[in-house]
């Protein structure tokens, strides 16, 4: 589970009456394109410091197997020609542009994320989830880095502060899984098929990466009720 407020950081001055819970996987185009909406609906919030973004860990596919290029994983995925794929990575490619996103997907790898997730784990605990999830999205979505190699997951934990020593330690053993599969039982409960998925004080649900005004709307419902 991560923990963030608007900036990024914890705000311990600051106790939070509206707590985002986003369930969200780090190769999820979708994702990164909730992400952004989600913190452009926040950055116009007047109430922004009074809101806790929790990142929970949910894999669109625990069963994944060796990595493969993400055309050839769509491909496989939807039935889809080569000339579908082209399309489908345009379109979502597109809509991340218009949310400043820079997407690379013709080159990315999809791999198992499960490590990605438990490193994840790791760095909330440490107080710097927000940022190595961040990262981890980033990473992958822009810059084709394969989230499933053991030294790129180092690298990336060191970039955003973490201890070299203690990142290897969760990478090559088998720390942090309980918190990942405690979140993805969350999401079974809460119904969620599929990500991003967002829960606002454990009352308000929004399913996808909805736009601007439907996460400035909930925000305001959310805010109101807890006031």
């Amino acid at each position: 589970m991560t923990t963030t407020t608007t900036g990024g950081r914890a705000d311990a001055a600051a106790t939070p009456l509206v707590r985002v819970d986003v369930w969200s996987d780090v190769i999820c185009p979708w994702c990164y394109i909730g992400k952004r909406r989600l913190h452009t609906a926040l950055e116009q919030f007047p109430h922004a410091d009074r809101v806790q973004v929790r990142w929970r860990s949910f894999q669109l596919d625990p069963t994944h197997g060796e990595p493969l290029p993400v055309p050839e994983m769509l491909a496989r995925r939807t039935g889809g020609s080569p000339a579908q794929v082209r399309a489908m990575t345009q379109r979502v490619s597109e809509l991340a542009a218009a949310e400043g996103l820079t997407y690379a997907l013709d080159r990315a790898v999809s791999v198992n994320t499960f490590d990605a997730h438990r490193l994840n784990q790791f760095a909330s605990a440490n107080g710097l989830g927000g940022p190595l999830h961040e990262r981890l999205m980033r990473a992958h979505l822009a810059e084709a880095a394969v989230l499933d190699d053991p030294q790129t997951l180092v690298r990336l934990a060191v970039e955003v502060g973490l201890d070299r020593a203690a990142a290897e330690q969760v990478v090559h053993g088998d720390g942090y899984a309980a918190e990942v599969a405690a979140d993805a039982r969350a999401a079974r409960r809460l119904g969620a098929t599929g990500v991003p998925f967002f829960v606002l004080n454990d009352r308000w649900g929004i399913s996808g990466a909805q736009p601007v005004e439907t996460f400035a709307s909930a925000l305001r419902t959310a805010y109101r009720a807890a006031v």
